[in-house]
């Protein structure tokens, strides 16, 4: 029957784990909060670093896609500096001011998002890594972390492998793959966030 293969299909996803937002959440909001983090505003200079389309669905405990949800990440430019003052008011030479640091997608009816970005990068004491923050109406619902597969500082990072489970630790660990029809060398990574609510009916 078909109830049953929905419920055999909910034990098959494995729920994102949460992990730590980090010191370096905007506490400036950046003039150009889109989900195209290589061009600020007009700016025809384009951020440095490996481009990189990542993309994914945010889907609730059941595998529905999740609408009207906001996902933001952020991470540290090429030369590794946050857009936190904290960080850049330190590192202003060094701060790729090309580099929005900050993107925002609402999505749609399908749940999925999509950002332009570059690869992630080295931040001192940390392997490369993206931070994803979902919400939704307000609420905060997950706070996550995404990480390059085979990169070699992953072993040696606490956070990362505070993931105990294999499964969720996979679910967290993405491809950067080359695409093939791209003649600079930019990167695809697919990271579906699978939350661990399920929203209540409207």
């Amino acid at each position: 029957s078909l109830y049953t293969v929905q419920g055999a299909f909910a034990e098959e996803l494995t729920k994102t784990p949460r992990q730590t937002e980090g010191p370096f959440y905007p506490n400036q909001l950046p003039l150009d909060t889109d989900n195209d983090l290589l061009r600020i505003n007009e700016s025809i200079t384009p951020a440095v670093g490996k481009i990189t389309h990542l993309t994914g669905k945010i889907l609730d405990a059941t595998g529905k896609p999740l609408r009207n949800a906001l996902v933001e990440i952020w991470q540290c430019d090429a030369n590794g500096v946050y857009l936190h003052t904290a960080d850049s008011g330190k590192k202003q030479e060094q701060q790729d001011k090309h580099f929005q640091g900050f993107g925002r997608f609402l999505t749609g009816s399908t749940g999925e998002y999509y950002f332009r970005t570059i690869k992630p990068v080295p931040y001192p004491g940390r392997t490369p890594h993206i931070h994803v923050k979902v919400k939704q109406g307000g609420k905060e619902l997950l706070v996550t972390q995404c990480y390059v597969k085979g990169e070699a500082q992953n072993q040696r990072d606490g956070i990362y492998n505070s993931v105990k489970d294999p499964k969720q630790k996979a679910a967290i660990t993405l491809d950067f793959a080359p695409i093939a029809s791209s003649k600079i060398g930019e990167l695809a990574a697919n990271f579906d966030i699978v939350l661990g609510v399920t929203p209540e009916a409207h």
